[in-house]
């Protein structure tokens, strides 16, 4: 029987199940995944890891309701309050008492509500298609988290993801498809963004103020074709975070780690490296 990569470790945070990829040394990196159907950590962050953990010691979970992580059943609402008190929880169960955060997407809100609610916890911050300001919700993310299993379905979903349809194998269509159709997947899925979406994607947001007065050095990073997340977003974010920088990049669209994965990862380290932890 083939081990499968995508569970690795496994330790409880918060009072949760949590599976978790941990690999290298150094100072600490907590890389949170995005919200798609058939997510883990594994699937977003495998072709970063590797150089990553040359300088840092990687950690990326599955979040609470998403992969390999249980999905409790007394969590009736999946508020941000739920995630920021499960990435504390872990942080607290590995004894780690400050880290670099890298958030993709919907991990980007998680990382902005952990940065602005428990400041001394995080370093340096990377935020990825970040959602966490208030935007009028996309078709795209609508179809993301709406998501009914089928092949087909996914496949249009992955395409949607990347501005290069090249780039969308069948291999990772098929793996994502898998992943969303195992015992209790979609049914823990279907939970986390229920209809009225515009709402609960609101509720991932913080308040520009909070932003404002964050002190983190943050690099903000965003696909120019992105139809999940505007591109817009990381403009507002750029203009309200006082210590931050912005990369946009051409011909690329929700998968930065992915579709510019090379330029991604030679602005992520030496910036982090930059920075104090």
């Amino acid at each position: 029987m083939t081990e499968n990569p995508e569970i690795g470790e496994r330790i409880f945070a918060n009072g949760i199940g949590t599976n978790y990829i941990r690999q290298g040394q150094g100072d600490p990196l907590i890389l949170i995944h995005g919200s798609g159907p058939g997510v883990t950590a594994y699937a977003n962050w495998r072709g970063v890891i590797p150089e990553f953990s040359e300088h840092f010691t990687c950690y990326a979970p599955d979040m609470v309701g998403f992969g390999y992580t249980d999905c409790p059943d007394e969590i009736d609402d999946f508020t941000i309050d739920v995630w920021v008190d499960h990435i504390r929880g872990f942080m607290d169960a590995l004894g780690i008492e400050r880290s670099h955060f890298i958030g993709n997407s919907y991990g980007g809100a998680l990382t902005l509500a952990m940065a602005t609610r428990h400041p001394e916890r995080v370093a340096g911050i990377v935020l990825m298609g970040a959602a966490g300001l208030p935007f009028k919700l996309t078709k795209g993310l609508d179809e993301v988290w709406g998501y009914e299993p089928s092949i087909e379905a996914m496949r249009d979903l992955m395409n949607t993801f990347a501005h290069d349809p090249a780039l969308v194998k069948e291999e990772i269509v098929r793996s994502r498809y898998e992943a969303s159709i195992r015992p209790d997947a979609q049914e823990n899925y279907s939970r986390l963004f229920p209809e009225p979406r515009q709402e609960k994607l609101e509720r991932l947001c913080t308040e520009p103020a909070a932003l404002q007065a964050m002190q983190h050095p943050t690099l903000i990073v965003h696909g120019r074709e992105d139809v999940i997340v505007p591109v817009e977003q990381s403009y507002k974010f750029n203009a309200l975070i006082p210590n931050s920088e912005l990369h946009v990049f051409g011909n690329c669209g929700h998968w930065t780690q992915i579709e510019k994965r090379e330029r991604f990862v030679e602005l992520v380290i030496p910036f982090l490296n930059a920075v104090t932890s």
